[in-house]
């Protein structure tokens, strides 16, 4: 038993060192991810040290020690996603219809084929704008009467599990798909004018994980969201950034991404909203996201629910405030975050 905790111990604490180290590589990286796991497994091994390790009392207390301060740190990670934390989106004070726009983000998973079923999510959630990840030509043909509500239309179906499919009520203008990084993973990039007229500049995103089926460095991803960072930081019109980021919240490359976009994140201060894995309780995590500038207000964020696909969908109801940007305030970056962010951009 003493040996077991010596082990379990001393891997919590490897594992949260290693998502200290800024290195691209899978191996770094993924330990971002399951940041909520970790600090579970942490109390729970700090209860067995206290109440069931009997070896040497020095070396018990540093086991303690150390785990406490684990647990600590990622405590602190966790808390802005929890309703402890400061919300960096207000809520909206009376609802704006015609300067409301809800948004549904669904990662279908590819080899799902429970077509019915996403079609009902969407009738239920009722959205303006739809957007679908990993969808091919067979998810294209088999949604195909959603065309029936949503006349405006954006698609970039692919079989390599990065197609995506934007649908929406709102008329669309100067809407383009877009490869940002990799020839093969398309972006959507579109005006949506909401029924006051207010245009929003929309970006769709999905960029590939840091795994060693996918890619094995963070690289690419990390350069298409700070290239949509950029575009984001230099627009002048609202922005809102949808999609599978293939990031959790609180990984160090998303608020990078915030610093360097001057985006809010609604999910601060409300809860962790995990999408993906639908299949697996213990093992989820928040990846799929919606970025909103300062001038809009939340009216709500939920999870639907699966429909087969291995991420459970999000809705976001949000509300267009022109004076908003005066009661909100995005992360501010420093020069060490220009610095860095520059420093991926440029990486090949």
């Amino acid at each position: 038993m003493n040996i077991f905790l010596i082990a379990f111990a001393a891997l919590l604490v490897l594992f949260s060192v290693m998502a200290l180290i800024r290195n691209d590589y899978w191996t770094f990286r993924v330990f971002d991810y399951p940041r909520l796991q970790k600090f579970t497994l942490s109390v729970l091994c700090l209860f067995l040290l206290v109440f069931f390790y009997t070896g040497n009392t020095v070396t018990k207390i540093l086991l303690i020690t150390a785990v406490a301060a684990n647990t600590i740190y990622l405590l602190y990670l966790i808390l802005p996603f929890t309703v402890l934390g400061k919300k960096q989106v207000n809520k909206a004070k009376g609802y704006k219809h015609d300067s409301s726009i809800r948004i549904m983000i669904s990662n279908v998973y590819q080899d799902n084929t429970n077509f019915t079923g996403c079609l009902n999510e969407i009738k239920k959630a009722n959205p303006d704008v739809v957007l679908l990840l990993e969808t091919d030509a067979k998810w294209e043909a088999a949604v195909n009467d959603l065309e029936k509500n949503y006349k405006h239309t954006v698609k970039a179906a692919k079989n390599n599990t990065y197609g995506m499919l934007l649908y929406s009520r709102l008329e669309l203008q100067e809407a383009e798909v877009r490869y940002l990084v990799e020839d093969d993973v398309p972006s959507i990039h579109s005006k949506v004018i909401l029924k006051s007229g207010q245009c929003v500049v929309l970006h769709a995103v999905h960029p590939t994980p840091p795994v060693p089926n996918e890619n094995v460095r963070s690289t690419e991803r990390d350069k298409e969201l700070l290239l949509v960072a950029d575009m984001a930081k230099e627009e002048k019109l609202p922005v809102v950034v949808i999609g599978d980021l293939n990031d959790v919240a609180w990984s160090h490359t998303t608020e990078l991404f915030l610093k360097m976009s001057g985006l809010l994140d609604p999910r601060r201060g409300r809860g962790f909203f995990n999408s993906f894995h639908a299949k697996y309780p213990f093992m989820r995590f928040p990846l799929d996201h919606a970025f909103i500038s300062p001038d809009f207000k939340l009216n709500r964020i939920k999870r639907l629910n699966s429909f087969g696909s291995d991420h459970f969908p999000i809705f976001l109801d949000i509300q267009y405030e022109p004076q908003a940007d005066k009661e909100q305030e995005p992360m501010q970056a420093d020069s060490n975050d220009i610095e860095e962010a520059q420093e991926k951009k440029a990486k090949k």
